[in-house]
């Protein structure tokens, strides 16, 4: 373990994670060990971040998405994420409770952090989904939302919104609460194989 401090989660941050996340004490422990492997400083940047995405999307291009991604579980805007940051976000993008789940999806559509969302940055976070979906599979998509136009469009309509509204958090939580369609409309479904993939790259 070595003598540096650094070497081992503090106590209080332990317990912190446990009680906030799925994950136990082992799994913390040994994924901050790989965690300070990778990232010495104890700090992951946004590069390293969009590169792990990379790896996971080798046919299409999750770098919008991941920047956003990064961008919404970077909470004190220090360009940086540290050990708590990264495990809230794998919590929340492979499991989580839906409340949290939410509160941190309309996180990453509020592009400018204002605490509302527009049609453009609904637009915005969609074309990034976009980017990571293969040519392929879009080809499979349903006609109504096979473009990032169709489906921002499709979710906005959802909304009851016109063009230049905004539509605020508890609005935003209460409708894709009530409407599981919508859920399946704003977010990216990572592949099981991708899910696997991050468990081993952290174990």
């Amino acid at each position: 373990m070595g003598n540096t401090k650094s070497s081992a989660l503090s106590k209080e941050l332990l317990e912190d994670l446990k009680s906030n996340t799925k994950y136990t004490e082992a799994e913390l422990c040994s994924w901050y060990q790989s965690f300070l492997k990778e990232c010495p400083s104890g700090k992951i940047s946004k590069e390293q971040f969009e590169g792990i995405y990379a790896s996971f999307f080798p046919k299409a291009d999750p770098t919008e998405y991941a920047r956003h991604v990064f961008r919404s579980f970077d909470t004190n805007s220090d360009g940086t994420l540290d050990f708590k940051e990264y495990i809230v976000a794998l919590h929340l993008t492979s499991g989580g409770k839906t409340l949290q789940k939410l509160e941190w999806a309309f996180a990453l559509y509020d592009v400018d952090g204002n605490g509302n969302i527009s049609s453009s940055e609904i637009l915005e976070i969609v074309r990034s989904i976009f980017n990571m979906i293969p040519v392929e599979d879009q080809k499979n998509l349903p006609e109504d939302e096979n473009t990032p136009e169709k489906r921002a469009e499709k979710i906005w309509e959802f909304f009851g919104k016109k063009e230049n509204d905004k539509i605020s958090e508890g609005e935003f939580i209460q409708g894709v609460m009530n409407n599981k369609d919508i859920l399946r409309l704003i977010q990216y479904d990572e592949p099981q194989k991708i899910k696997d993939k991050l468990k081993e790259k952290k174990q």
